[in-house]
C-alpha cells in the first residue's frame, strides 16, 4: 500500500502528465486544418525568433524574482518546445515523444555517477566525465576531443556575440593563450582602438566592421581580467537609458523630436540625478 507522501507524488505526476497532455491536444488544434491562420504558417525556421525571445524573457523573469512571471515565461517557453515538435512530427521529421525520449537517455549516459557505477568526489570530476561521454557520443578520438577549434566555433555560431566572445576568451586563456598581465590587455585595447579609427578613414565598410570586431573583442578580454559580466554591463545601460528617457517623457511638454540639443541634454541630466535621487 502506498504510503500518503507516495499517493501526493503521484498525484502531482499524474497533474503533470495531464497539463502536458493538455498543452500538446490545444498546440495540434491549432496546427489543424480548421485551426488558427497564424500557428498553421509556422515552420521551424519562421519560430526560431520566438524561440531565443521567449528564452531571454524566461531569463529576465528570473532576474525580477517575480514566480508568477517565471511560471508564465516558463509557459512561453514551453510552448515554443511543443510547437516545433508538432510542425516536425507533421513533416515526417521527429516527434515530442524523441525529443524527451533522446534528452531523458542523454542525462542518464551523462550520469554514470547518479545512473551508474561510477565513482566522483566533486563538480570537476563530474565535468571531466560529461566531456569524455560528450566526445564518445560524437566519435571524437582523445585527440580530438582536446582540440578547442569546433567548440569555438560552436560558441560562434550558437551564442549571442557578447556571451560567445567571453566563451571563447575563456577557453584560449584557460589554454595558456593569454596577456602575461592586464596592462597588456591595455595595450591591445589600444592598438586596435587606433586601427579602428584608421579604418573609419576608409570607405570600406568590411574592414571597418572587422576592426570594429576586434575593439570589441578586446574590450570583452578586459571585463574578463576585471570579473565583469559584458552582457550584464550591456543590458544594465540599456535599462539605465530607457529609464531616462522615460523620466524625460514625462516631464516633456512637447514630442522630444522638437527640443534643442541643449533643452534635451538638460531634460537628461534633470532625469539622471532624479534616478540617482530614488536610487
Amino acid at each position: 500500500m502506498l504510503s500518503s507522501q507516495e499517493q501526493t507524488q503521484l498525484m502531482t505526476q499524474v497533474s503533470v502528465l495531464e497539463a502536458l497532455q493538455r498543452l500538446i491536444e490545444v498546440v495540434a488544434q491549432l496546427r489543424s486544418p480548421d485551426g488558427c491562420p497564424w500557428d498553421r504558417a509556422q515552420t521551424l525556421e519562421t519560430l526560431t525568433p520566438y524561440v531565443i525571445e521567449e528564452a531571454y524573457e524566461v531569463v529576465d523573469a528570473i532576474k525580477s524574482g517575480d514566480k508568477a512571471a517565471i511560471a508564465e515565461e516558463l509557459g512561453d517557453l514551453l510552448l515554443q518546445v511543443v510547437l516545433q515538435a508538432q510542425i516536425a512530427s507533421e513533416e515526417g521529421q521527429f516527434t515530442l515523444t524523441e525529443v524527451a525520449q533522446g534528452i531523458t537517455e542523454k542525462l542518464i549516459r551523462r550520469h554514470p555517477h547518479v545512473f551508474g557505477d561510477v565513482s566522483v568526489q566533486n563538480a570537476e570530476e563530474v565535468h571531466y566525465y560529461w566531456e569524455q561521454i560528450k566526445a564518445a557520443e560524437k566519435g571524437e578520438t582523445p585527440a580530438q576531443a582536446q582540440l578547442l577549434s569546433p567548440k569555438l566555433r560552436r560558441y560562434s555560431r550558437t551564442l549571442p556575440p557578447l556571451m560567445g566572445g567571453m566563451k571563447i576568451a575563456k577557453k584560449v586563456a584557460g589554454a595558456g593563450f593569454e596577456w602575461d598581465d592586464v596592462e597588456g590587455v591595455w595595450e591591445k585595447f589600444n592598438e586596435e582602438l587606433g586601427e579602428f579609427k584608421e579604418a573609419l578613414e576608409e570607405e570600406n565598410k568590411t574592414e571597418q566592421q572587422a576592426e570594429l570586431g576586434d575593439l570589441l573583442f578586446t574590450l570583452i578580454n578586459i571585463a574578463r581580467w576585471y570579473d565583469l559580466d559584458p552582457s550584464e554591463a550591456l543590458q544594465g545601460t540599456n535599462q539605465r537609458f530607457i529609464q531616462r528617457l522615460s523620466k524625460m517623457e514625462a516631464v516633456a511638454d512637447r514630442p522630444l523630436s522638437d527640443y534643442t540639443l541643449d533643452e534635451l541634454e538638460y531634460l537628461w541630466q534633470q532625469a539622471k540625478a532624479q534616478l540617482a535621487k530614488e536610487g
